[in-house]
């Protein structure tokens, strides 16, 4: 009997079926060989793991690897291969002390919580006492992250373009000025950075709504270079620097030699800014009250403190692992100390370093701090939905950092929208904190509204424990 398929289908299933079959029986075929050869392989192993004495196991890597981290193995091969200074993306990997054994607190019966859709003041104003107050709708600012340094053009437009829409304030960095990050900016922070081209015009000057003088950061300070090859092309044209010439980073910005250089720097940094405020950032040490006694007496109208677990685009570990001090307990300490000396009222307060959730920005509010400097999360969300553009074979920073041949694939629209989501999102979190501790504005929160689930915690921030 002849059967005839009149359907492209049904000839489509029949040639399914059949290569279905041949494929069941190279299994039962080659099934019984490939288990002989994977067991006779797995013997071996398993033979010489066990009587091989340990300095010829390959279970050495197992002691081993309980005493150092792969992190470790890396960098130990970083080093020996080239016998120079490494540096290290993005900041520490070592988990500091921060803020998860604090828990807000809010008074469920003798302080009802506020009705959705209460509107809560997010608003806050840098250096109260300047003659041109900086204020922003939300307490998170887009920090500082350097062009030609770290970041590409097309990373700091979209930064910039992002803060415009969040009406907040984005930064420079200590690179060269980029003209097209300050036009695509709403509110603008100008480093007075520690490089040949730190001192800025006063065109640059007259275009900013605060000026910061950097000293140091949670991940670095004092003296570093950049080789001339890193820093090729328009950074390099717009910093004033020959082609070939090295980019090297002073103790103190341009100006300042010796300590005695502060109260004449100031001066004329005073009078070139014209009433805008003028903050200090600094790195957190052991010795932060003497940094803030400085601060008051050269009359700075904020103070930037960047905690141990700032990142920065790349800095050596020994500066990221065995520098500085945990961002929650600079942020104790200087709170402490500017009330004491009576300058809390005129002084804003700016915490830096490891801040990556709503719950941690509210909680350093809590605590004190006026504002939140946020860099690491931005610039993680600006490759947010475009890193199929480089992965696997590169990770997804290279999209934005400015020595990157990838820097050109990101899209500058959709990476600032992607940094405004996410700090929108974040905001918004904060909000319906507030509500729930039946506060509407961040001026009425306070460390009351926190407990300390450990001792250390509580003796740290002066916070009721549970117990």
């Amino acid at each position: 009997m002849q059967i005839t398929i009149t359907s492209s289908f049904w000839l489509l299933l029949l040639i399914l079926l059949i290569a279905l079959q041949l494929l069941l029986v190279i299994i039962l075929i080659t099934k019984p060989f490939l288990r002989y050869v994977i067991g006779f392989q797995i013997k071996g192993f398993s033979d010489r793991l066990l009587s091989d004495k340990y300095t010829q196991n390959l279970m050495e890597l197992w002691p081993a690897g309980k005493r150092i981290s792969v992190l470790n193995i890396l960098e130990i091969g970083f080093r020996a291969k080239n016998g120079k200074i490494i540096t290290r993306p993005l900041g520490s990997p070592k988990h500091f002390p921060g803020f998860d054994s604090l828990m807000f607190a809010p008074q469920i019966m003798t302080r009802l919580s506020l009705p959705e859709g209460t509107q809560i003041d997010m608003q806050v104003t840098i250096g109260p006492k300047a003659y041109k107050p900086m204020t922003l709708d939300i307490p998170i600012i887009i920090g500082a992250m350097a062009y030609g340094i770290a970041l590409s053009e097309e990373a700091k437009r979209a930064l910039a373009r992002a803060a415009k829409t969040l009406k907040t304030s984005t930064c420079s960095g200590e690179g060269p000025f980029l003209p097209e990050e300050r036009m695509e900016a709403g509110k603008f922070t100008l480093q007075i950075s520690r490089w040949a081209w730190g001192a800025r015009t006063q065109e640059q000057i007259d275009s900013a709504d605060m000026l910061e003088v950097q000293m140091g950061q949670g991940a670095d300070m004092g003296a570093v270079t950049i080789a001339a090859v890193e820093f090729q092309g328009r950074a390099q044209e717009l910093s004033g620097l020959a082609p070939d010439e090295m980019a090297i980073a002073f103790p103190a910005p341009p100006g300042v030699q010796k300590q005695r250089d502060w109260p004449n720097f100031m001066k004329n940094l005073r009078e070139k800014a014209n009433g805008i405020p003028i903050a200090l950032k600094l790195m957190a040490t052991g010795h932060l009250e003497d940094d803030l006694a400085a601060a008051i007496k050269l009359k700075f109208d904020a103070v930037i403190i960047d905690g141990a677990q700032g990142g920065s685009h790349a800095t050596t570990p020994i500066k990221q692992d065995d520098f500085g001090i945990p961002s929650l307990f600079a942020l104790v300490r200087a709170v402490r100390f500017l009330e004491k000396e009576r300058a809390r009222d005129r002084i804003s307060l700016i915490i830096a370093g490891g801040f990556f959730t709503p719950g941690e920005c509210l909680k350093a509010i809590a605590l004190g701090a006026d504002a939140i400097y946020m860099a690491t999360v931005p610039l993680l969300a600006l490759t947010h939905s475009q890193v199929s553009k480089v992965i696997p074979w590169e990770p997804p920073t290279t999209l934005v950092f400015y020595d990157s041949p990838a820097k050109s694939k990101l899209d500058i629209e959709q990476a600032s929208t992607s940094v405004v989501n996410v700090i929108t999102s974040m905001v918004l979190e904060m909000e319906e904190g507030m509500r729930a501790l039946g506060k509407a504005s961040l001026k009425e929160l306070n460390a009351d509204d926190l407990v300390a689930l450990d001792s250390l915690s509580a003796e740290v921030t002066g916070v009721k424990r549970i117990y």
